[in-house]
């Protein structure tokens, strides 16, 4: 496990952005998977927020093979299962819940659970678990708050996520323990919902150029 966190770190640490994805129909990962591997940027998070995630995990694997897939908003040991089956390469939570870090474990795939206070991450360690969200982001304090949390804690790793924007992501990026930022602008559900794939393309685009730029 040691060795798949570390490697999921590196492949983080390169993409620098991973696209959140709420979907309501699992035939549009194709598409957007499409959009994101072809224009530099071959991770996805898709969030376990509708009852599609599940089949659009399966799908994006089975197209997209060689693709980065997360699978977000994970809430007990059923959905990690679930995502793991799927073809999901890591889970990431949206709070600390022990019995899902466990679960995740017990089943041999990586957890990125969020916390956003000290107590939370103090918890986290204890699990074994220093590769964390910090969510939601902006809402918690933005800058601020991750710097304040950060300071007692140089062991952990962070993919901020919530609030995110291409206006506020370096800021994050230039902190030295943010690997990534979770984001969903680019990937943006209004835009997948009426097939909107080649601004879905131009956004991706945008910000990949962005961060080689800076």
């Amino acid at each position: 496990m040691e060795l798949q966190t570390k490697q999921l770190v590196k492949q983080l640490k390169q993409f620098k952005v991973v696209p959140v994805i709420a979907i309501d129909s699992a035939l549009d990962i194709l598409p957007l998977g499409e959009q994101l591997a072809n224009n530099g940027l071959p991770v996805a998070e898709i969030t376990f927020r509708s009852d599609a995630a599940v089949e659009a995990i399966r799908l994006l694997r089975d197209a997209q093979p060689e693709m980065l897939i997360g699978a977000g908003t994970v809430l007990n040991e059923q959905q990690v299962i679930a995502a793991k089956e799927a073809g999901a390469d890591f889970i990431v939570s949206p709070g600390l819940n022990p019995t899902t870090v466990k679960a995740c474990q017990k089943h041999g795939i990586i957890i990125v659970p969020g916390v956003n206070n000290p107590s939370q991450v103090e918890q986290a360690l204890e699990l074994g678990v220093s590769t964390l969200k910090f969510f939601p982001a902006e809402a918690s304090g933005g800058l601020p708050m991750l710097k304040s949390l950060l300071g007692p804690y140089s062991q952990i790793q962070v993919m901020p996520t919530g609030g995110i924007s291409a206006s506020n992501i370096q800021q994050y990026l230039d902190l030295p323990a943010v690997l990534a930022c979770g984001g969903t602008w680019m990937v943006d559900k209004g835009l997948v919902n009426k097939g909107e794939w080649g601004e879905i393309g131009r956004l991706i685009r945008e910000i990949v150029q962005q961060l080689k730029d800076a």
